[in-house]
């Protein structure tokens, strides 16, 4: 399937230069939705993974359903100030800015085995900041998944420096 063809680029935003790959038209799409979950759910099916974490939102939306199609459980990391109950938090530099995540400090048992999802990777802030919310706690990232991936960033890298792998399905090389 051609998944760069339901995946909609709009230039310039959320600042000048930033060509932002929206995955709202590849969710709309049942056919390439469905595709990107069972591709996952081939891909972890057989691995030991405990629990499904999503980065907030997008990572929600796939997270979630490969969590319910391996029949895990899943952990939301959230934007600062959105969770409820007490947190662990982690800042970090973004494409185009600074943000910080959040997870209950309760969310993961230790030990546990975390399959770590989200929609797209390009300097790789959001998904380390993730890994060592993960790892604070004491779970253990067994993967991080994603729909997107620009190389040109390097956030690659940044994933496997700190020891851990990373699977993508599409890649926006250069463009």
């Amino acid at each position: 399937m051609d998944l760069k063809a339901t995946i909609r680029t709009i230039p310039h935003w959320p600042k000048h230069g930033v060509m932002f790959r929206d995955i709202t038209t590849l969710l709309k799409d049942a056919h390439a939705f469905n595709y990107v979950v069972d591709t996952f759910y081939e891909r972890y099916k057989n691995m030991p993974i405990d629990l499904v974490a999503g980065i907030e939102s997008r990572g929600f939306i796939i997270g979630g359903a490969i969590a319910s199609k391996l029949n895990k459980g899943f952990i939301p990391i959230r934007k600062e100030g959105k969770l409820p109950h007490k947190t662990e938090k982690e800042s970090y530099d973004l494409e185009y800015g600074r943000a910080t995540v959040e997870i209950h400090v309760d969310a993961i048992p230790k030990g546990a085995k975390v399959l770590l999802v989200d929609d797209l990777i390009a300097t790789a802030g959001t998904l380390v900041a993730a890994i060592n919310l993960i790892e604070k706690l004491g779970g253990e990232v067994v993967e991080c998944a994603v729909i997107i991936e620009l190389p040109d960033l390097h956030g690659r890298e940044k994933v496997e420096a700190k020891g851990h792998k990373l699977f993508s399905l599409v890649d926006f090389e250069g463009e």
